[in-house]
C-alpha cells in the first residue's frame, strides 16, 4: 500500500478521516521514484501523520514516499477503534460483517508485541 492512499481512505463505518497508520514492514520500491512537486497529498501527509495545513514547509519529501511501500500494518479509526490490517501491501477494509475472525485474530497475534495493547485487547471488530 504506498503511503499517499492514506489521503483518500476514511473508516468504512463512520466515515472518520484521516485514519491512523501502524507501519509493521516497509519496503524500498525500485523504479518508481521519481521528481514530483510538494506536496502531492490534497489533505494528508501519511509520511509525517499531519495534515498538510499543519505541515511546515520543507517538512514533507515526497520524493521519500513515492519509493516506499507499506508491505504490512494497519489502519485504526480513533473515533470507533476499529482497525483493519495491511496484508501483503493489500489494506483489508470490510465492513464488520464481512471480516473473518479466523483471519484477524491470527494476524493479532502474530504482531501482539508492535500493535497497542488497547487494539490488541479491545479493538473491534476482533481482539485477543
Amino acid at each position: 500500500m504506498k503511503f499517499r492512499l492514506l489521503d483518500l481512505l476514511a473508516c468504512p463505518i463512520d466515515k472518520t478521516f484521516p485514519l491512523e497508520l501502524i507501519v509493521l514492514d516497509e519496503k524500498k520500491v525500485v523504479g518508481e521514484t521519481k521528481e514530483v512537486k510538494t506536496p502531492v497529498c490534497e489533505l494528508f501527509c501519511a509520511l509525517v501523520s499531519k495534515r498538510v495545513e499543519e505541515v511546515a514547509t520543507g517538512e514533507i519529501d515526497c520524493n521519500a514516499c513515492y519509493s516506499k511501500e507499506i508491505v504490512s500494518g494497519v489502519l485504526v479509526c480513533r473515533e470507533c477503534s476499529r482497525w483493519y490490517p495491511i496484508i501483503d501491501e493489500i489494506p483489508h477494509m470490510l465492513p464488520d460483517e464481512l471480516r473473518n475472525p479466523r483471519e484477524d485474530i491470527p494476524f493479532l497475534e502474530k504482531n501482539k508485541d508492535a500493535l497497542p495493547k488497547n487494539l490488541i485487547f479491545s479493538g473491534k471488530p476482533s481482539h485477543l
